[in-house]
Order: structure tokens, then sequence, then C-alpha cells
């Protein structure tokens, strides 16, 4: 099934996370579904988080927590959508309990790194994963990462999604879910944020 391209509901707010390197490229997905969401009409926030190539967590959680502070008021849905670095970074703001995460309807998490690959570079080692046993995660959160991603040589599963007690969507050969994968255009998370019970599928797949 596919997503209608007008939006018949209220608007949400949507809060767009990148990750490391990630200077906010045209052809990344993130951006794409940016632009795909505003023409929706709805409330989008994707912002260039600090030094993107040498990162500090203090840094960018007290960035997160400037975009969370009155996120979505007023509005149908708040959704936050990360990928990569930024979705460790998500992990650490809630299990510091960041004032806002509580808020939150709806979280898409994208191919995490694991902290074995997080503690090879110094430049994002301070990153590495907090104890995930026991965090609460706000509203619903939905895991996905390729079967190949070479960051996440654990696996998902291992890594992330047993420690949360998420069971994660596995796409196969989509790699770190990037631009050097392909991704690119990706239509269902489009379609997923519209609506929540759509499918993240492989890019191009039906």
């Amino acid at each position: 099934m596919t997503t209608s391209t007008t939006s018949t509901t209220t608007p949400s707010a949507f809060l767009i996370l990148h990750g490391w390197q990630n200077h906010r490229p045209p052809a990344h997905w993130q951006h794409q579904l940016a632009d795909g969401l505003a023409r929706l009409g709805h409330d989008v926030t994707y912002p260039q988080l600090p030094d993107p190539d040498d990162p500090s967590l203090d840094r960018w959680l007290a960035e997160l927590a400037d975009h969370l502070d009155g996120f979505g008021t007023g509005r149908a849905e708040r959704v936050v959508v990360a990928h990569s670095l930024s979705a460790v970074l998500w992990l650490h703001a809630v299990a510091g309990k960041l004032p806002g995460t509580e808020a939150v309807n709806r979280v898409l998490l994208v191919a995490p790194p694991s902290a074995s690959v997080l503690a090879r570079y110094p430049q994002v080692a301070e990153f590495a994963p907090p104890p995930l046993d026991g965090i609460t995660l706000p509203g619903t959160t939905l895991l996905v990462a390729g079967d190949d991603d070479p960051y996440l040589p654990e696996g998902i599963r291992t890594a992330y999604g047993d420690p949360l007690g998420l069971n994660p969507v596995l796409l196969p050969g989509a790699a770190h879910l990037d631009l050097d994968a392909g991704y690119g255009s990706w239509p269902s998370v489009l379609e997923w944020c519209v609506d929540a019970g759509a499918r993240i599928k492989v890019r191009g797949r039906g």
C-alpha cells in the first residue's frame, strides 16, 4: 500500500537528527524526508548539529535539549527520526532524562553504531551507548538496521534490540543505510512518518 502524498490530518512535528560527518547533503534520505514532510504541511526541524566531524556529546545533548524545548506544541504528534550517531545520542538523552524526551510519541532509530565500533574512533568514543537495560523508551520506538551494517558487527538485535526489549526491522543488504548504500531516496520512511502502521522496507522494494 502506498501512503497518499496529501496530508489529511492535523500536521505533526518532526525532529530529524543526522549522524557523524553528515553535513545534510541534499541527496541523503533524511534531507529528502525533511523536504517531503514539509511539502505535506508538517512542522519539520532538521538541524545541523555542532561540529559534525568532531562532535561533542555534551554539545549535541545541549543542542537536542534546545530543539526539544516546546517541540511540537499544538501538533498532532511528535516524532523523532535519528540516524547513526544521533540514534545513540537519543539513547543518551533518554537515559539522562533530558527534558522533552518524555513528550515524544514516536521514534525511529536507524543504524545506531555499536559500542565496539565507536570505541575505535577517538572523535566519537564518548558517544558509546549508556547501559541499555532498564531504559524506559518514550512513546513507540522502531529500530531499523541493515543486516550487513559494517558499524554493527554484533548485529542490531544483539547490540540494541535485546537490551532495549525491541524487535528490530532488519533490512537485507542495506549496510549503514547511508548514501554509500544508496539511501538516497527511501520512500517507505516517509510513509511510516505519515502513517505509523506503514512498514519500513528496503529502498525501491514494494
